[in-house]
């Protein structure tokens, strides 16, 4: 059991967060603190970001936010200790910042059913796994 659990979840894949979460309320203590995180992803390229209209990005992070508190009390049982968190950039970069800067015990993500170019896990569970300096519990979506 993990006194504090980070949750990655990407709120355009219902069925991986209802599967991940049931599994961090499993592994958290009675008493413990889960934090999910959502990663709304950055442009990549300069160039790209002058196809958005200006504000766009903080409009988006605003939605994100909205719909990510809307999820956490719709999903995450009473009693239950949870904060929400949204982060914007490389989707595994923010998890892994998060997850530090939280001091969270452990962290569970989903990781889709694997593609011939994924190999076993999907690009950012996998690059959780090699880069988070806690455990991490990886739960097949």
């Amino acid at each position: 059991m993990a006194r504090t659990i980070l949750l990655p979840v990407d709120l355009g894949n219902p069925a991986a967060h209802a599967a991940t979460l049931t599994e961090a309320l499993k592994l958290l203590e009675p008493e413990g603190t889960l934090h999910v995180v959502s990663v709304l992803p950055d442009y990549g390229y300069a160039q790209v970001s002058g196809f958005f209209r200006q504000g766009f990005e903080q409009e988006a992070l605003k939605e994100l936010g909205q719909r990510l508190s809307a999820w956490v009390s719709e999903a995450v049982p009473d009693g239950v200790t949870v904060h929400p968190h949204v982060m914007h950039g490389t989707v595994y970069d923010e998890i892994l910042r998060a997850a530090g800067k939280l001091g969270v015990d452990l962290i569970v993500i989903g990781a889709h059913r694997p593609e011939f170019s994924d190999y076993l896990l999907g690009p950012n569970a996998a690059r959780v796994v090699r880069h988070a300096r806690q455990s991490v519990y990886v739960v097949r979506t």
